[in-house]
């Protein structure tokens, strides 16, 4: 059996402590949304991008802002609207009459920290050049190719209450997005002490970690160990998806019209990885993949007109996957070779 306690020689100590520090830091402004917090800063340690669906005033913006105060990196904020082009976000070439030549005018993407509001009131072909931005990290405008700063993290926000005006992004486009996020409303007492907060200044913050720092912990992320069986759970828990008759959950073959891809597995990884380093290991653990499983795989399962009728949600199809999939069972310790 693997021993998992000295399968990678990474330091795993010094990552966590600082990224409990900038968590603690973002929690002087941002009352409760705990599972928010964690989930962008997974999200940028694996370089992914976060998808945040919640209604208006629940700090989505001053999530992203406060975190570039904490990381020391640039914040930039769109706000899509329908009229926006292309080159409205990644930047143009602008004649200068006097000389007679082209300059080039970079977009908001050139920062650290995009927050892209309410991404589906642009048309499609605007959404298309932020994922490629997403997905290749560079901008072409003419002849020249501009890479963007590092870290790179996208924290794009969807109002699910008005749908008049909006343009919904296509299944595909979705499911670039490494996670999505569903903001709820604060408990009574965290909306009480977010009043109390708004009677005074806020509260300053610190820079705890260099966007030097986050590029070596994303690097340290790839050095976590992730044993096979791991991974094949993360496989039948996206596989629970497509073929939910093979997990003994025949009662959902017709409340799904795809499921998730194999980014769906790629991610729950990955993801897991970053979970496993915040909590200071340098091995995933099971849990690790299955506690991130709605976050990566709600996006990516499209539900049937039936599934919509009965009330059925991804999120409700996640709970029974989880529950059908077993965990494996890794021991710890160390097998004397025969």
């Amino acid at each position: 059996m693997t021993d998992l306690r000295n399968v990678s020689a990474i330091d795993a100590k010094e990552p966590r402590e600082k990224l409990e520090q900038a968590l603690f830091q973002m929690r002087k402004i941002i009352v409760g949304q705990e599972e928010m917090l964690q989930r962008v800063v997974i999200a940028l340690l694996t370089g992914g991008h976060i998808l945040i669906e919640g209604v208006p005033g629940l700090a989505k913006t001053l999530t992203i802002k406060t975190l570039a105060e904490v990381l020391g990196g640039v914040f930039h904020r769109i706000q899509f609207t329908p009229d926006l082009v292309p080159s409205d976000i990644v930047g143009t070439r602008i004649y200068r009459q006097a000389t007679g030549e082209f300059d080039i005018e970079l977009g908001p993407v050139f920062c650290n920290f995009l927050l892209a509001d309410e991404i589906n009131r642009a048309p499609a072909k605007v959404q298309s050049a932020l994922l490629e931005v997403m997905q290749e990290k560079q901008v072409t405008i003419g002849k020249e190719t501009f890479k963007l700063k590092e870290p790179f993290l996208v924290m794009a926000t969807e109002n699910p209450i008005e749908s008049e005006g909006t343009y919904p992004l296509p299944e595909a486009q979705v499911d670039r997005f490494m996670m999505k996020i569903l903001v709820d409303y604060p408990e009574f007492g965290e909306e009480t002490m977010v009043v109390e907060r708004s009677l005074s200044d806020a509260a300053e913050v610190e820079q705890v970690i260099t966007a030097e720092e986050l590029v070596d912990y994303q690097s340290r992320v790839e050095g976590v160990y992730v044993d096979r069986l791991v991974m094949e759970y993360a496989v039948g828990l996206t596989a629970a998806t497509r073929t939910p008759a093979g997990f003994g959950m025949e009662k959902f073959s017709s409340h799904i019209a795809y499921g998730a891809s194999p980014r769906g597995s790629i991610n729950l990884i990955h993801g897991g990885r970053a979970m496993a380093l915040m909590r200071g290991r340098t091995y995933v653990l099971p849990t690790d993949v299955r506690d991130l499983a709605k976050d990566v795989l709600r996006h990516r399962i499209s539900l049937t007109y039936e599934a919509i009728a009965d009330g059925i949600t991804a999120d409700t199809i996640i709970e029974h996957v989880i529950t059908a999939v077993p965990l494996p069972n890794l021991q710890f310790g160390t097998e004397e070779p025969a």
